[in-house]
């Protein structure tokens, strides 16, 4: 099968773009002819098969004089907002990426289309191509945007009424497409995501703390990094029992200097890391004993299965659909899921009501901390193989 991937942002930082290179790489191997439309910037290295064609649109560059647009307005690596698009800039953002997908489509004809997030350059794909199969996979940040932000709200909205199918994370997520989208259910199919079953997996490392905590995404207030800050310290252990690591990429310079202040505060050794890779992650979690997700809002995050993987014990804050997907994909999964607190929009928390989510969340991290070893969950439903056979089965029909 030819396959056309297309993301107006980097295809290996972030969630979203991990899924895209994991869906690529297990379709190489499964004999399919491949290319891929990608937003980055030209130092930019790209990781991904030799026989895939990537045709790369650079930001910054004479074309596009301006920064990747990121679909979470905090992104782990220069970026501006959806919400900062004026209409010449969506003219050149529009034509830049009209030209190299034409050039792809002219010289591989493809048999489909794959555009990740429900957003603008899907919409716009839809509009040029209005004959072609063309799927969308959804990956949650895309439907907090589109609630958010009014820019081009109505023409994404039919376009993407318009797909040939759409790839959700779980049946909550199906459900809010559907009213959002006007979609029949019929073209809405939920698949989930996977992990890297090489990198992330079991091994002994040397343990440098007694108990270690291990947070990874984007180091933002959305991700509820500062909630995670002020929870550790309700923890009742010694200063030299319990270390904290913090991977990811930063928001703005402006919050990353308030999370580093309140991190010097601790009692406790507190390490930002930075971006790892997914073998330097993966270490990380093999380090620790509890792996922490206090977001306050999230698609499916394949973090959470890539620190099972490791054999982290797993505290998640309880986003929709995450909590209900894992108990019907991962038998044996036993992490502890803590209630959010109320919320003024998609992702923003009522601050009042901060301290007690703060409180349940120290509460549970402390019971995984203490808890004896956990049976290991049985994570062979997810593998990257296994959700992308299920795609191309969807993309055949």
């Amino acid at each position: 099968m030819k396959i056309l991937s297309i993301t107006a942002q980097k295809p290996h930082s972030t969630g979203s773009g991990i899924y895209l290179t994991e869906l690529v790489k297990n379709w190489d191997t499964q004999g399919n002819k491949q290319a891929v439309i990608t937003g980055i910037y030209e130092d930019d290295r790209l990781d991904f098969p030799q026989e895939v064609k990537v045709y790369p649109v650079y930001y910054q560059s004479e074309e596009l004089p301006f920064s990747i647009f990121g679909m979470s307005d905090e992104m782990p690596y220069e970026s501006l907002k959806y919400s900062e698009m004026s209409g010449e800039i969506l003219e050149k953002f529009s034509h830049a990426f009209q030209e190299k997908i034409s050039l792809a489509v002219q010289e591989m004809n493809p048999d489909v289309i794959v555009c990740h997030h429900l957003y603008l350059l899907t919409a716009l794909v839809r509009e040029w191509y209005p004959d072609k199969k063309i799927y969308g996979v959804c990956h949650g940040s895309d439907l907090r945007q589109f609630s958010k932000n009014p820019l081009q709200r109505e023409r994404i909205r039919k376009n993407i009424g318009k797909l040939n199918g759409v790839i959700v994370l779980h049946r909550e997520q199906k459900q809010i497409v559907q009213e959002m989208f006007s979609l029949p259910p019929d073209r809405i199919h939920i698949v989930g995501v996977g992990y890297n079953q090489t990198v992330f997996r079991r091994r002994k490392t040397e343990k440098l703390c007694k108990k270690q905590i291990a947070f990874a995404g984007k180091v933002t207030e959305k991700k509820g990094i500062f909630s995670l800050l002020r929870a550790v310290e309700k923890l009742p252990y010694d200063e030299n029992e319990l270390a904290i690591k913090i991977a990811g990429g930063i928001g703005t310079k402006q919050e990353f200097e308030e999370i580093c202040k309140l991190a010097k505060e601790s009692r406790y050794p507190i390490t930002f890391l930075g971006l790892l890779s997914q073998q330097e992650l993966a270490e990380t979690f093999c380090q620790s004993d509890v792996f922490v997700l206090p977001s306050f809002y999230e698609g499916l995050p394949l973090v959470v299965l890539e620190a099972m993987a490791c054999g982290c014990k797993v505290v998640c804050s309880d986003i929709p659909g995450v909590k209900e997907w894992l108990s019907e994909n991962v038998r044996r999964e036993q992490a502890a899921f803590v209630k959010l607190p109320s919320m003024k929009n998609t992702d923003e928390p009522n601050r009042e009501e901060l301290p007690c989510f703060e409180r349940r969340l120290a509460d549970s991290i402390y019971e995984k901390l203490e808890q004896r070893e956990e049976e290991n969950p049985d994570l062979s439903k997810v593998s990257w193989n296994g959700v992308s056979l299920r795609i191309l089965e969807l993309l055949k029909k």
